[in-house]
């Protein structure tokens, strides 16, 4: 009676991931996706890193899942080509208190087993002249930088390699669940707006929801009002830099301050270009894509307490993302990956608040969504 085993709503790089795996498995299996090109919206607007996994929770999904997920995107961009540098990451301490912060990250990471130790600061200024650390440097040498279109690129192909079908201007606006003959029905508007649009009322027996900065919405439409909700956007907005002084060759991260995001960053391209970013601006909508100029103080000044030497004229506002989150600025600690099969929706799959480390974790989510399917 289904049209297809599954629909996979949102073709990111988790939705690619988790679409290609089930394909490989689970077929026949439906991507679509709301946009007229795969990972235009938070895997496209991102700092194209691959985490370590020092930041949260040892036993949260974003720990779990990040530490997975790297090694099996080290093991792919090796075996495929796709373009990649194990570059490593310094993040520094200005004071005491961040020092200590340091410390008990490197006990974190010493318990899972994740490479990380402190870099003498009478050696650090040798190995990277621009940066300044006042107290301490934690180095993490197995964080990277990877090309996300190239991953995406990668994905796509296996996914249709394996007989997945991917619905481009293809955007989910209703759900329905028949639990006598276990199916949901989904209706899909179609087409670009030009050409027309489109109304597709199809059958699957299993529905996963990676739809990112909209899977709230998605979710809401099927589960009652009491299990619904609120999605919350943190843009984040990126800073190139046009001069070729000062250098490093590798990632800095501050010490992170809260739980929102782990603070204004230098980040490099696979040219080895630097970049700054991403802050963090709470804003109303999704769409909300233009970087904030007028916050270019601010991030210089942020920027300086450890890489002093950088002009402030050669920082140009670049671009900006939107973290999907699922709390908002007034809450008060860690908020983890919401990764879940939904109580009296069988085959229906929730992804929510998949922000970072979703780009180094895609993999593992592909295959922890395809576990739930024998489960």
């Amino acid at each position: 009676m289904a049209d297809f085993s599954h629909l996979v709503i949102g073709a990111g790089v988790v939705g690619l991931s988790v679409a290609a795996r089930l394909a490989r498995g689970r077929g026949p299996v439906l991507l679509v996706e709301r946009h007229s090109a795969i990972g235009t919206e938070t895997s496209s607007r991102n700092s194209e890193v691959i985490h370590a996994g020092l930041y949260y929770p040892p036993d949260s999904l974003k720990t779990k899942l990040c530490i997975k997920g790297k090694k099996m995107l080290y093991k792919v961009c090796e075996e495929v080509g796709i373009p990649y540098r194990n570059c490593g990451k310094w993040i520094v301490a200005q004071t005491e208190a961040e020092k200590e912060y340091l410390e008990s990250m490197q006990e974190k990471a010493r318990q899972l087993e994740i490479p990380c130790e402190f870099v003498p600061l009478s050696r650090a200024k040798d190995i990277e002249p621009a940066v300044a650390a006042r107290k301490a440097i934690l180095s993490s040498p197995t964080t990277g930088i990877i090309s996300s279109h190239s991953l995406m690129t990668y994905l796509l192909g296996k996914f249709e390699a394996s007989g997945g079908d991917l619905a481009l201007n293809t955007a989910v606006s209703g759900i329905e669940f028949d639990s006598s003959r276990g199916l949901y029905t989904v209706q899909l508007n179609t087409g670009d707006g030009e050409r027309g649009r489109e109304t597709l009322q199809l059958k699957f027996e299993n529905v996963v929801n990676s739809a990112g900065l909209s899977a709230p919405l998605v979710s809401n439409m099927l589960l009652p009002r009491e299990r619904h909700v609120t999605p919350y956007y943190a843009k984040g907005s990126y800073f190139s830099y046009a001069s070729s002084q000062p250098k490093t060759q590798r990632l800095i991260y501050p010490c992170p301050a809260d739980n929102a995001g782990l603070g204004t960053h230098l980040t490099l391209d696979l040219g080895g270009r630097l970049r700054f970013g991403p802050n963090i601006q709470w804003v109303s909508s999704p769409d909300d894509l233009t970087p904030e100029g007028s916050q270019l103080e601010e991030v210089y000044a942020e920027v300086t307490r450890y890489l002093p030497q950088i002009d402030k004229a050669s920082l140009l506002p670049d671009y900006s993302g939107i973290r999907p989150k699922i709390t908002g600025p007034d809450h008060e600690g860690f908020t983890d990956f919401a990764i879940r099969k939904e109580e009296g929706f069988p085959g229906f799959v929730n992804l929510l608040g998949i922000e970072s480390p979703g780009l180094t974790s895609s993999l593992a989510i592909g295959e922890m969504v395809y576990d739930f399917q024998n489960s």
